[in-house]
C-alpha cells in the first residue's frame, strides 16, 4: 500500500485550518450579508456551502483513503 508523506502533512494541516477558514468566512458572510443586494448574498451563501460541504468531504475522503492507507 503506497501513501503520500506530503499529502498526508496537508491534509493533517488542514483539517486544523478548516474549521479556522469556515469560521472566518462565515463571521465575514454575516458582517457584509445586510449591505449587499439579495442576489450577491444568494450567491455568497450558496458558493459557501458549496465550498465547505466540498472542502469536509475532500478531508474526510482523504483522511480514509491517503491517512488511514485504506
Amino acid at each position: 500500500v503506497l501513501s503520500s508523506l506530503p499529502l498526508q502533512v496537508m491534509l493533517y494541516l488542514n483539517v486544523y485550518y478548516f474549521p479556522v477558514w469556515c469560521l472566518a468566512e462565515g463571521i465575514m458572510l454575516h458582517l457584509k450579508y445586510h449591505l449587499l443586494p439579495w442576489h450577491y448574498q444568494f450567491l455568497l451563501v450558496t458558493a459557501f456551502l458549496i465550498l465547505s460541504l466540498a472542502e469536509g468531504s475532500r478531508l474526510y475522503l482523504g483522511y480514509l483513503g491517503n491517512l488511514q492507507e485504506k
